[in-house]
């Protein structure tokens, strides 16, 4: 049985490189979080990289992702987050990789298919730890855990997590926040708006005062990133 070897990933996903997709990436995004410059992407589509995501069978597969991890090129590390064995990285081995993967779109995979595998505890030791660091995409990180979780709490959060004290942080650092921290805490000010509804009022009253994402652009019947708008329609808070 033919084995697949990185070098043979790689130049398939050259071959399925889109230009367009290429330009669209390259952008700098809304949020101020910068694009993927050209030479570190293909512009392969996401179907195509589950494609071959499917086509790579047996053990090999946690091995072959972690070494297109390693070039540090995007399409290679989105597949090889579809590859790797979540449970076969250690923790350090996961916050190598949060600190590794520069881009919006690796980022929220990483969090989606991997970090979210994890146990409970593990995540929360993760959130606490990424929470307080400077880099600012293992920020980005923590922050997203803290979203998740107070989601989940149905206004009950774990007596770790405590929203009224996250809400101080947000007010106090959310404002000079790098891109692509301030991206997970406005996701994490929304979500106490919703899901604590004794906190709704303040958390909407700080995303009015920052303001952060208020001019969005959004298509027509889509929620906007801005706070007030976002918990008023999930939530039906005034």
């Amino acid at each position: 049985m033919f084995a697949m070897t990185v070098q043979d990933i790689l130049k398939q996903l050259e071959a399925m490189g889109d230009p367009a997709r290429r330009r669209h990436n390259a952008r700098v995004g809304p949020d101020g979080i910068p694009g993927v410059p050209e030479d570190l992407q293909y512009g392969v589509k996401t179907g195509d990289l589950r494609k071959i995501d499917k086509a790579i069978k047996g053990p090999e597969r946690h091995d072959l992702g972690l070494e297109l991890w390693a070039t540090g090129n995007l399409d290679a590390q989105l597949l090889a987050i579809l590859l790797v064995d979540a449970a076969g990285l250690s923790l350090d081995d996961l916050d190598d990789m949060v600190r590794d993967g520069r881009y919006s779109w690796v980022a929220d995979w990483l969090q989606a298919y991997v970090i979210a595998k994890r146990t409970p505890q593990e995540k929360a030791n993760l959130r606490e730890r990424w929470m307080r660091d400077p880099d600012a995409w293992a920020a980005r990180a923590g922050w997203h855990l803290a979203a998740s979780m107070v989601a989940k709490s149905d206004g009950d959060p774990a007596p770790a997590l405590d929203p009224a004290a996250l809400l101080d942080r947000i007010e106090r650092e959310m404002p000079t926040a790098r891109p692509e921290t301030r991206w997970t805490m406005n996701n994490t000010l929304a979500a106490i708006g919703i899901h604590c509804p004794p906190l709704r009022e303040r958390a909407v009253a700080i995303g009015e005062r920052i303001g952060l994402y208020k001019d969005w652009p959004v298509s027509k019947g889509c929620t906007p990133p801005y706070v007030p708008v976002w918990v008023e329609k999930m939530a039906g808070a005034s």
